[in-house]
């Protein structure tokens, strides 16, 4: 089995690949979110990433679909503890911004929905400049003193707005975060230089990048702008197009020349090059069916070598 890997300075282990769970109750329904978490934690995962405003964009849904869909495969499968669950607060609906008082409500909702008594991972999903950041840090603090969550993770800071934390943090005497999710990937590597992976670094943060395979792009699904409108195509086929330039028909190359080096999917060799980065802990990728999932789970098997890395590097140049 593939190593393990611990969650910044946290004491949590996972195999360093997270299971995006947005498109539970979204393009996945429970059925297929079942059939996908089955098959996820069959093949070695154990991490899987949520929050509490998925899927409230679908019309019909109110949020805290994924959640709940995810509380309702535990409960099935009597499974918790075959599961580390990092959810986030901000984008519910009901409950919006970062303010004491609607971190409590919100982690409360979170933990019935999921069934559970505690949060592996919680993260405040985005800044709230309306709230201080001292209110923010300090309920997040509660919560782990409370049992509530065992480590705590940002989404979508500035690096500015992380280091403020921290310092926050360590003044009162709070806990420290020990995650960060920000926008990486192959053909995403603003991260690289933003002053995100320098905070990271000096911090000891876990880093797990969001749309690591770029809407798909980097799974090599989209060659042409004509797939997005192919029968079948995902919601975000448009989102994945929009890669096929000069640069991004480069990287596809590379992807399919190291692919067939070591008889994977592109898919597979785009998310071990963003977890061999400097302080990537897992990329987070999603499946709505389970013959997505092979591809991604083959990831926490496959090293590439130093020249592969490399390679790839430079066609994203």
């Amino acid at each position: 089995m593939a190593h393990r890997t611990r969650i910044g300075h946290s004491d949590i282990e996972i195999a360093p690949f997270a299971l995006g769970a947005n498109v539970f109750g979204w393009t996945a329904d429970r059925d297929a979110t079942f059939a996908v978490l089955d098959a996820f934690v069959a093949g070695g995962g154990d991490f899987v990433d949520t929050a509490d405003g998925y899927a409230h964009w679908v019309p019909g849904n109110t949020g805290g679909e994924s959640e709940t869909l995810i509380g309702e495969w535990i409960s099935a499968r009597a499974s918790r503890d075959r599961l580390t669950i990092a959810t986030k607060v901000s984008t519910h609906p009901e409950f919006t911004g970062l303010a004491p008082d609607n971190v409590r409500a919100a982690a409360d909702a979170s933990l019935e929905r999921l069934g559970t008594d505690r949060i592996d991972l919680y993260y405040a999903h985005y800044d709230d400049p309306e709230t201080p950041l001292e209110e923010t840090v300090a309920v997040f603090s509660e919560l782990v003193d409370a049992g509530k969550v065992r480590a705590i993770g940002v989404s979508n800071y500035s690096p500015e707005r992380i280091a403020e934390w921290i310092r926050i943090a360590r003044e009162g005497s709070f806990h420290l975060p020990v995650a960060l999710q920000p926008h990486y990937s192959l053909v995403e590597r603003g991260f690289e230089t933003n002053g995100l992976r320098e905070v990271a670094e000096r911090e000891g943060l876990g880093v797990f990048p969001y749309y690591s395979l770029a809407h798909g792009f980097l799974a090599g699904k989209y060659r042409d702008i004509t797939d997005a409108e192919a029968p079948g195509a995902s919601p975000r086929a448009e989102e994945s197009v929009a890669y096929l330039h000069d640069r991004g028909r480069a990287v596809l190359a590379t992807l399919d020349e190291v692919a067939a080096a070591h008889g994977v999917e592109v898919a597979t060799v785009a998310l071990t090059w963003l977890r061999q980065q400097p302080t990537v802990a897992a990329p987070i990728a999603s499946a709505r069916n389970t013959a997505q999932l092979p591809a991604l789970l083959a990831s926490l098997e496959l090293e590439l070598t130093k020249a592969e890395v490399d390679q790839l590097s430079a066609a994203s140049e």
